[in-house]
């Protein structure tokens, strides 16, 4: 492949290295953590992998831990990475597991993993395993916890009034950041303030009685919108959250939400509003899964932070 096709392919200028890399690639192989604008050109690699991130996503995540996100290089140039993001003392995500298409097979992948392993210490780490490398994650000690499916399509709109939703103002923020801690294993409200008021997205939240019931958030990707978080009290509030959200959607553009397994009622909104199985992926632990209030997650926040 010319250089000039590789490097955009992955979105790295035309820097990429004309010349192939020396047959001993590992020991040429450095890993660091990496800021947000050399981060940015990872979004890109997650995008030609079929990902669809978020056009805002990587905003979001890199300042929840700044010295989680590592970039394996040779010579300088990017051709590997994975993000290893500590949220507390005692819990940690890892995500954007990549290696360039023709650098995979030699052990960079493995190098670039240890390297960004260490990042996390003893802390219990999750991931979303995509079906062709469960195996690889088994090996290396996490044990799949449940699956979580993508459903995808044109959104039927239910065109009832979205009873008690409204837009997240900055008056909603810490009460919204409470709610969140029932259905994430630790304290985010850092990442769920940029996450809520991110330029793109659109953040709504349930109120009853003047107490927070849910919120859900809606984001233009590469294909199409994606929801994510969906979290709610009850069904009527995620129907409404739903509705309310997908409202926002131009009229015959595609919604994708990720709901857990364990809650089947999620997968009975999604299919209720015309969406299908698009993808699976697993969610898998180093140890016993993070306790969380399953029956209220209609749909994940992100598979690369959980």
């Amino acid at each position: 492949m010319d250089p000039l096709d590789k490097a955009a392919a992955y979105g790295i200028g035309d820097e990429y290295p004309a010349d192939p890399p020396p047959t001993d690639e590992v020991a040429l192989l450095s890993v660091d953590s990496t800021t947000l604008q050399d981060w940015l050109q990872v979004a890109q690699w997650a995008a030609a992998e079929g990902w669809n991130p978020g056009h805002r996503d990587a905003n979001c995540f890199h300042p929840t831990d700044p010295d989680g996100f590592f970039l394996g290089r040779i010579g300088g140039y990017p051709i590997s990475s994975v993000s290893i993001v500590n949220y507390a003392t005692n819990y940690a995500f890892l995500g954007f597991y990549l290696v360039h298409p023709e650098h995979r097979g030699n052990g960079i992948g493995l190098a670039t993993w240890r390297a960004g392993m260490l990042h996390a210490g003893d802390r219990l780490v999750g991931l979303d395993a995509v079906p062709a490398q469960r195996n690889t994650y088994r090996r290396s000690g996490f044990i799949p916890a449940y699956d979580t499916t993508r459903y995808a399509g044109v959104p039927v709109r239910s065109g009832a009034p979205a009873a008690g939703v409204v837009p997240v103002g900055p008056e909603h923020l810490a009460a919204v950041a409470a709610f969140d801690r029932s259905y994430f294993p630790v304290e985010r409200a850092s990442f769920v303030e940029r996450w809520l008021t991110a330029d793109g997205h659109r953040a709504r939240v349930r109120l009853v009685d003047g107490q927070v019931t849910g919120y859900g958030v809606v984001r233009p990707a590469q294909s199409g919108w994606r929801v994510g978080p969906l979290f709610a009290d009850d069904r009527a509030g995620a129907e409404a959250l739903f509705d309310a959200l997908v409202a926002d959607v131009p009229p015959g553009e595609p919604v994708f939400v990720d709901v857990p397994e364990p809650h089947t009622e999620s997968a009975a909104l999604a299919t209720s509003r015309g969406l299908g199985v698009d993808s699976v992926t697993t969610r898998m632990y180093t140890g016993p899964a993070p306790a969380t209030t399953t029956a209220g997650i209609w749909a994940v926040t992100s598979l690369e932070l959980g």
